[in-house]
């Protein structure tokens, strides 16, 4: 026989009661929250899948931001590169006119006047900024402005005159993540963008009997090219030719000395990262110069900027010359020409790239967001009337217990 004391109907009592409690404020919360997980242990497995969803979708949310401000980057990009255009194609008219032997020297005087104008207008835009207060056209240094204009006398002008415009910038090309491991560049180097000739750079060493005493690394533009020990002058070559740094090197039959051209309109970075091999070689002045400004003193290099070949035509028409500003004047704007709508369509496809990436990662955004929705939401018809179960059996309990809790012997010792 069980013993059973009179405060054993209590106790059973209070102890479902506060159960139903519990059930009833964990349903409240989950209805007030919309998810019928607030702790992991409600449904361990489901808050994994949560969490995994919850981070995708936040990844998927910061990669449409990112190709938002690329896509906002590349219009104003476009913007400054179509107004260089119209410069350039001013500069074209004034040169097929000035080409003309009908005009007096003080017609092409006015001619290379305007020219200058142009010129000025030339490097307002290169040196352009974002929204953000960034230069467009400067590399990786965004604080920096990237062209600077050296002034001087220039026969045939009034005062002076900008004679030489030099980039000091790097080749550095920033970029955002537009998809899992999918990257795309924000800016565009202004030494590609305002260049109009292959680079040609000339070294003055012989160097048919050159060895590598020591393994070294040479960097052209942003390639790494590793050199061996006992390397010569044609493996060097041959490494170069073979990398992706868009230069072609080979050896000048006369002075046996290295030369080196890009493969497109830019200006070539050189740089011995390693060892002293450009050094050796006559190419460079020492590891500790920065890049252009480090061609050794013998060094010659040729194929000039969009700057060089507009103040070229603006100074032959100064002089006069028709004939060279029909010919190599006009050779350089027409390259510096094709060279900017070359990279204009570049920039072209990257935008259409972006539009398309944007579409499908915001695309996915809802479907994350969906299958989330089915593992965590809460049923709404199916809470409440769990709620209004548990409230019913709750009050059915406590009118219960109010009956079956017996009056005790104190009730009557009055």
């Amino acid at each position: 026989m069980t013993r059973i004391s009179s405060n054993t109907p209590t106790d059973n009592m209070q102890y479902h009661s506060r159960i139903r409690e519990q059930q009833l404020s964990r349903l409240q919360s989950s209805m007030a929250a919309q998810t019928r997980i607030l702790n992991l242990r409600d449904d361990p497995t489901a808050a994994a899948h949560s969490t995994r969803y919850q981070s995708q979708i936040s990844r998927l949310e910061r990669f449409t931001s990112n190709i938002q401000n690329a896509t906002m980057n590349h219009r104003v990009t476009e913007g400054h590169m179509r107004s260089a255009v119209d410069v350039i194609h001013r500069a074209r008219e004034l040169a097929v006119t000035g080409a003309h032997g009908t005009f007096s020297p003080d017609d092409k005087k006015l001619m290379a006047g305007e020219l200058d104008e142009l010129l000025g207008e030339l490097v307002e835009i290169a040196n352009a900024k974002n929204g953000d207060g960034n230069f467009i056209f400067a590399g990786e240094r965004t604080r920096t402005t990237p062209f600077r204009t050296i002034t001087g006398n220039v026969p045939g002008a009034s005062g002076h005159v900008v004679t030489h415009v030099e980039y000091i910038g790097d080749i550095g090309v920033k970029q955002t993540e537009v998809s899992d491991g999918s990257y795309m560049p924000l800016n565009h180097p202004g030494n590609r963008v305002f260049w109009a000739e292959n680079q040609q750079i000339f070294a003055a060493n012989d160097a048919s009997a050159y060895q590598v005493n020591d393994d070294a690394s040479i960097m052209i533009n942003t390639t790494h090219i590793d050199i061996a020990a006992g390397d010569n002058v044609y493996s060097i070559i041959a490494k170069i030719n073979d990398s992706a740094a868009g230069v072609k090197a080979r050896l000048d039959p006369v002075t046996n000395g290295l030369i080196l051209e890009t493969t497109t309109p830019h200006q070539v970075w050189l740089q011995d990262t390693s060892g002293t091999v450009l050094q050796d070689l006559g190419v460079v002045r020492d590891a500790e110069s920065r890049p252009p400004a480090n061609l050794a003193a013998g060094a010659q290099a040729f194929g000039g900027s969009l700057f060089d070949v507009v103040i070229r035509l603006r100074d032959e028409l100064y002089a006069g010359n028709s004939i060279n500003v029909g010919g190599s004047a006009l050779r350089g704007i027409d390259d510096a020409m094709s060279n900017i709508l070359s990279e204009l369509g570049s920039l072209g496809a990257q935008s259409a790239r972006l539009e398309h990436a944007y579409r499908r990662v915001d695309a996915q955004i809802p479907i994350m967001t969906e299958w989330n929705s089915k593992i965590t939401d809460i049923d709404l018809a199916e809470a409440t009337m769990e709620l209004k179960m548990l409230e019913f059996t709750h009050r059915a309990a406590l009118s219960v217990a109010a009956r079956v809790i017996q009056p005790s012997l104190l009730d009557f010792l009055r």
